[in-house]
């Protein structure tokens, strides 16, 4: 089955930092990987996407500076590390499979579980 899963959410202050993972199993990491969120009462927005085959990346103006996506081929595993994070960052985080990077158009597979984050003093 293909599955991507999220994980590395939590509660953090105001400030600090976490590192989510969206591993795959079932295939080898190919085309694209997003990272989306959604806030409770917000539409899902696009935070950040990687070209697995190029590296290349891409950041929503919100998150620039502060989130850096990466992949590792070895673990099939794509991170978002999150940093100097704020309460506006609050959100569940979801990855998905797309075809390309930036293009959000075409996605693949269903939307998971996510993982939570909240940033809260």
């Amino acid at each position: 089955q293909l599955q991507l899963v999220e994980s590395g959410g939590g509660l953090v202050q105001p400030g600090g930092s976490l590192r989510l993972s969206c591993a795959a199993s079932g295939f080898t990491l190919d085309y694209a990987i997003h990272w989306f969120r959604q806030a409770p009462g917000k539409e899902r927005e696009g935070v950040s996407c990687i070209s697995i085959s190029s590296g290349s990346t891409n950041y929503a103006d919100s998150v620039k500076g502060r989130f850096t996506i990466s992949r590792d081929n070895a673990k099939n595993t794509v991170y978002l590390q999150m940093n100097s994070l704020k309460p506006e960052d609050t959100a569940v985080y979801y990855c998905r499979r797309g075809l390309g990077c930036p293009t959000q158009n075409i996605l693949f597979g269903s939307w998971g579980q996510g993982t939570q984050v909240t940033v809260s003093s």
